[in-house]
């Protein structure tokens, strides 16, 4: 069934794979004459309630610190088996002590969607913790709290990339976690695909993903493993951090990073960027609606994993096989543009007449077909929104997209959903693999394009940061038009040097020249057809 068995490490990744089994569980379809355009056996496994019932639960693991969870408690309606005050044998078998706190009570949004009630709207002040805006039932062997450390403690912060590396290595000594959690949900997978890893890569929970891939690694060799690396870019932006926390933040992320590279097939490192389109208006101090915006991506890039489609569909492994065609060059970035659907017939009218750039809008539709935009654009996409982070101590803003800024592109994957399939762009689509074919011969840039008629979900778990040409938000219920694409291309180059320049001064001596000298090779990889534009930047 190519199964994909996905791990959530911390606080930021639970949120945004939220977002992400929210979408997944709104594709589900209940009448027998209505055929899902999302084969639901890849993310989701089958499995029998404590009642006897069938259950149909996410192939996931879970991991938050203690209190990160909020009111979600490790079983639930349909595994509710476990007498009070029993410890789940999974976890521990030895004798146990009772230890009580004050639950987390349940969000109003919980409390009606297990009542069976139309939930309240949600908002910044009332989604706590991910679990409130939660719509999907887990196993319990899902879930697992690591108790050593609490969330958004002051006096043991989780914020350090050896405080996570110990951390794993400490439970995988007394436990080995790759046999008590992972393991089980791999052996159930019929012939899995692959594995997704959603972690923050400037904290903590950068070094406790790197010891768990390399762990994966060793187990399961040829096994696609694609890595989705937050990072908090905006507290930095904003001023939440000194400059010293700033510091350890991208120290962090460049040991995280020259780890990770050596056992990810693909490792994407995104934030939420400062600048965002008119159409996009979020609170940037709520990782509910920051998340909300990077689901939309991911999970829209992803698409191809899991259609039905045959036409549309490939695996992880082709996935990056495609993006990492010319060498080690598995680090990716990720982008975004989107478009609501005018409903059926309408006419957007201002003074009387179309407006024109409504109607260019509207006439642009199927040229925002993956596959057209990738003929039209064959040394790359560049779309609306950039999530690739800066990784710069001192903010500075962006320069402008203009031409000259834009580095070679050596591979893309492009994904665009709900957008018109028209002739132009079935022919573009049949043309596609010839053309794949010669840029490979000739290392010109190679592309792929996918496509599905399946919008992306606007559900009352989601929240409303998307706006429509007149500045409302769209309504929830309803999808939108999206484009997502996922690019290997030269800038990774300059970042990369600067992260080495960066941080060399705060790693101690005996790590300096060796974090350097990966850093640097990591870059050498993105280094051949850097843009002539950019001449700016060092080149040591």
């Amino acid at each position: 069934m190519h199964e994909i068995i996905t791990l959530q490490l911390g606080q930021q990744s639970n949120y945004l794979a939220t977002h992400f089994w929210n979408a997944q569980e709104s594709y589900f379809t209940y009448s027998e004459d209505q055929e899902p355009a999302i084969n639901h056996d890849i993310h989701w496994r089958p499995g029998i309630g404590a009642d006897g019932t069938e259950t149909y639960m996410p192939r996931t693991v879970i991991y938050d610190l203690k209190g990160g969870f909020g009111s979600m408690a490790k079983t639930n309606a349909l595994y509710n088996d476990l007498e009070e005050g029993q410890t789940p044998q999974a976890l521990w078998n030895g004798p146990t002590v009772l230890q009580k706190q004050p639950a987390i009570p349940q969000s109003a949004y919980q409390q009606s969607l297990d009542a069976g009630l139309e939930p309240p709207p949600l908002t910044t002040d009332t989604v706590r913790y991910w679990s409130d805006f939660n719509r999907v039932f887990y196993h319990p062997r899902s879930v697992v709290q690591l108790n050593e450390y609490e969330l958004n403690s002051s006096i043991m912060p989780f914020e350090r990339y050896a405080t996570g590396e110990d951390l794993f290595a400490s439970l995988d000594k007394e436990h080995d976690l790759l046999d008590r959690d992972l393991r089980p949900f791999i052996e159930e997978a019929d012939q899995m695909q692959g594995i997704q890893v959603m972690t923050g890569l400037d904290d903590a929970w950068g070094g406790f993903a790197a010891k768990y891939l390399e762990r994966i690694r060793d187990e399961y060799g040829k096994t696609a493993m694609f890595v989705w690396g937050s990072e908090q870019e905006s507290a930095m932006r904003t001023g939440g951090l000194s400059r010293e926390k700033r510091l350890l933040r991208l120290a962090n992320k460049a040991r995280t990073m020259t780890e990770v590279y050596k056992y990810a097939s693909v490792v994407v490192p995104f934030t939420v960027p400062a600048t965002l389109p008119g159409s996009v208006v979020l609170d940037a101090g709520s990782q509910w609606h920051n998340t909300a915006l990077l689901a939309a991506a991911i999970e829209s890039v992803t698409l191809p994993s899991r259609l039905r489609d045959a036409a549309n569909r490939d695996t992880l492994g082709t996935l990056a096989d495609t993006l990492n065609a010319m060498g080690k060059q598995n680090v990716a970035s990720l982008g975004m543009s989107f478009a609501p659907e005018p409903a059926e017939g309408e006419d957007i009218v201002m003074g009387g007449t179309q407006d024109l750039r409504q109607r260019q809008l509207l006439n642009q539709k199927s040229s925002r077909h993956a596959a057209v935009m990738a003929k039209e654009n064959p040394e790359g996409v560049f779309l609306d929104i950039n999530f690739t982070p800066s990784d710069q101590l001192d903010y500075v803003r962006r320069r402008g997209g203009g031409d000259d800024n834009r580095p070679r592109v050596f591979s893309q994957v492009l994904t665009s959903r709900g957008y018109e399939l028209d002739e132009q762009a079935q022919e573009a689509k049949e043309a596609e693999e010839d053309e794949r074919f010669r840029r490979r011969s000739s290392y010109e840039t190679l592309m792929r394009s996918y496509h599905t008629p399946l919008r992306f979900p606007l559900l009352d778990s989601f929240p409303q940061i998307f706006r429509d040409d007149s500045g409302e938000p769209l309504k929830r219920g309803g999808g939108i038009n999206v484009t997502s694409s996922l690019s290997t291309d030269a800038s990774v180059y300059k970042r990369l040097k600067l992260l080495r320049t960066t941080v060399g001064r705060s790693i101690g001596m005996e790590d300096r020249e060796q974090l350097g000298n990966e850093l640097a090779e990591m870059a050498d990889e993105y280094h051949e057809g850097w843009s002539s534009g950019s001449d700016d930047g060092d080149d040591d």
